[in-house]
């Protein structure tokens, strides 16, 4: 048997989550996205003191995990919470926590 039909669907789907959040960087990013509606990349950029390409392989990890999404907006990226998916992630996480 293997673990991925020993767990259920949303076992995994939080397990991709707490992956995606587990990075203080991309924990920040998260906070910053749900106190206000969106950001631009390259406002992410200025606030971060890491490199642009080392924040755009944490904004790939959270949107791989569907927690944000991006849209382009030429020359820059806007991005927001996956408004859906977000709130998914805080039901699962209540309820393996006993909230």
């Amino acid at each position: 048997m293997s673990i991925k039909s020993a767990t259920t669907d949303k076992q995994q789907r939080a397990a991709r989550y707490a992956k995606a959040m587990g990075h203080p960087i991309r924990m920040y990013v998260l906070e910053l996205l749900s106190n206000q509606s969106c950001c631009y990349s390259g406002d992410l950029s200025d606030d971060l003191p890491i490199a642009k390409s080392t924040l755009s392989q944490h904004l790939k990890e959270l949107r791989d995990a569907g927690l944000i999404q991006g849209e382009l907006e030429s020359p820059r990226i806007k991005y927001c919470l996956n408004k859906e998916n977000w709130k998914e992630a805080q039901i699962l996480f209540k309820k393996f926590l006993g909230l």
